[in-house]
Order: structure tokens, then C-alpha cells, then sequence
């Protein structure tokens, strides 16, 4: 197989702009630090994460063929990271974000979605073909990929769904193993999760929490699993959420069970955590595998 692992759609470009408190008060100007552009979304974060692990990669996405799109492409160049890109008319993805002293953020998130956008078979296709794995990111033209994916083991995130959004369902329901936070879910998380696992193709759905761990529903059960220690101080929780999407890939094509790899998950993220920009840091396999020995 050419790639270990290929990422469909979600790169971008992040501002980041650190704030003295979130919520942040209504006020006409706030003096702030330099705000830094630097790569970021999804696709970009779980296809550096799994390079830095040691996987073979190739991210496939629509970008603009402008300043944020070039950046783009310097970035994953320079990491060596495998990208094939078709230019997208309206430009590149962006976000701003705001970070507060402790670390959490707000996402500002500019997605540029076209109505009736589609990524180029070729682009795609005889990648995902040779793959050991694939991930789809929820930008709306990954949607159309899914019937070239049959029989592939396959991926997604769906963030923060509230289990209603028709914009997730096909991710959600057409995806071997599931990823999503338990932000807007509340009481329902439980529900939502077993709604993914019956309803559609998915062998597992992981529900993280941040610190407080996350739960895993597959064919076992229900099981809880702990946020791991922080391995220094707080700095920015931007991207932990795809740091620990590519632990978990690593660990399970690594041959790995799912509770083992949901343990490497959780450190790549609270590595993530310890420092500055969305994916500029990414844990490598060294770091991980002896982080998992001392714990």
C-alpha cells in the first residue's frame, strides 16, 4: 500500500490572537500580542500529526490559489508531507482565534463552502485506493467521496455536532470509526453516540471532553477513559482535538487495540496542549511511545 494514511480535505490558515479573557467583554479595541498566521484546520492537523508519527501520509484538498493557499503549500512542503491540491475559486479557508490565558480558545471559522463543490477523482482516487486508511474531513465536498470508499477503513471528526446539524450525517453515518466532542451534546451524549454506532457503518464512536478524558461506544460497550497529564504547563489547546485523531490512527495501524490507542491519542493531545499554534509542535514516535512508558 503507497500511504498509511490519506486525509480528504480541511486545511486552512489560522490567526491567532491572544486575548486577556474569554468571554471577552464588548469593547471598541483591545491592545493585543503579534497576531501569528500559521497552517491550521483539521485535515492540516491530523496530516502533520501522523507524518511526525512516522506515518506515510497525503492530504488531498481544494485551496485558493492565493497568499493563504501558498502558505499552505510551503508549510507541508517544507515538512514533507505529501499534498495534491486543485484550486478553489473562493480562496483559501481561514479562522481567527482567540486565545485566553488558560489556554482555551474560540474559533471564528470562515469555511468558503461552495454549493455543488466537488474534489477532482483523480486528485483522489487511486490514492485512497492504495491506502491502509483514510480520513474525511467535514468540509461539504468531502461528502462526495464516500462511494469511492467502500471497503477502505475509514475515519472522520464531527467536532462539536449537536447530533442534529443534516450537514454531519453523512460523515457520521458513513464511517467505520467516529470521532467528536461532547460540547453541545449534554445530556444526550450517550444517545447520539449509539445513534452513530446502530444507524450507520461505525465499528467505534470516541466522544472526547477535554479534561475530562473521553468515552468510547463500540460492540464491548461503554467505557470511560481519563484525560492524560498535561506534560507541562498549558499554553493553547488549539488542535489537541486532531493531535489526539492521530495518536489513535497511529496506534491502531500500528496494530494496537482501540483502549491502547485511545491511550496514545490522549497523550499526542495533551502534548499538543503544551504548545503555541494549532499544529506547530506536533509529538513525534519517540516522544509518544516513551511518554506511554513513563505512565
Amino acid at each position: 500500500m503507497s500511504h498509511d494514511v490519506v486525509i480528504i480535505g480541511g486545511t486552512g490558515v489560522d490567526t491567532t490572537a491572544y486575548v486577556p479573557e474569554l468571554p471577552l467583554p464588548y469593547a471598541d479595541t483591545y491592545a493585543v500580542p503579534p497576531m501569528i498566521d500559521r497552517i491550521g484546520n483539521t485535515g492540516s492537523g491530523v496530516a502533520l500529526g501522523c507524518h511526525a508519527l512516522g506515518l506515510k501520509v497525503k492530504l488531498v484538498d481544494l485551496i485558493g490559489d492565493d497568499p493563504q493557499g501558498a502558505f499552505i503549500r510551503a508549510h507541508l512542503r517544507d515538512r514533507g508531507v505529501e499534498f495534491a491540491w486543485a484550486p478553489a475559486p473562493q480562496g483559501t479557508r481561514r479562522s481567527v482565534l482567540l486565545v485566553g490565558p488558560d489556554g482555551r480558545r474560540l474559533s471564528l471559522f470562515d469555511p468558503r463552502a461552495v454549493p455543488g463543490e466537488r474534489l477532482p477523482r483523480e486528485l483522489y482516487l487511486p490514492a485512497v485506493r492504495a491506502a491502509r486508511h483514510v480520513h474525511v474531513s467535514i468540509t461539504d465536498f468531502s461528502r462526495h467521496v464516500y462511494p469511492d470508499l467502500e471497503g477502505r477503513s475509514v475515519s472522520t471528526d464531527l467536532h462539536d455536532w449537536d447530533g442534529e446539524n443534516d450537514h454531519h450525517k453523512d460523515f457520521a453515518y458513513s464511517s467505520d470509526l467516529v470521532f467528536l466532542s461532547g460540547t453541545a451534546l449534554g445530556s444526550r451524549r450517550d444517545a447520539v453516540m449509539r445513534d452513530i454506532l446502530t444507524r450507520g457503518r461505525a465499528t467505534a464512536v470516541i466522544c472526547t471532553a477535554g479534561a475530562e478524558g473521553c468515552r468510547v461506544l463500540d460492540a464491548s460497550g461503554p467505557r470511560d477513559f481519563p484525560a492524560v497529564p498535561l506534560p507541562g504547563p498549558m499554553v493553547d489547546s488549539n488542535g489537541a482535538g486532531d493531535a489526539f485523531v492521530s495518536g489513535v490512527l497511529y496506534g491502531l495501524l500500528s496494530g494496537r487495540s482501540l483502549d491502547d490507542s485511545i491511550r496514545l491519542g490522549g497523550i499526542a493531545g495533551a502534548h499538543a496542549c503544551t504548545s503555541a499554534g494549532t499544529h506547530e509542535n506536533p509529538v513525534d514516535g519517540e516522544t509518544l511511545l516513551k511518554r506511554e512508558r513513563e505512565l
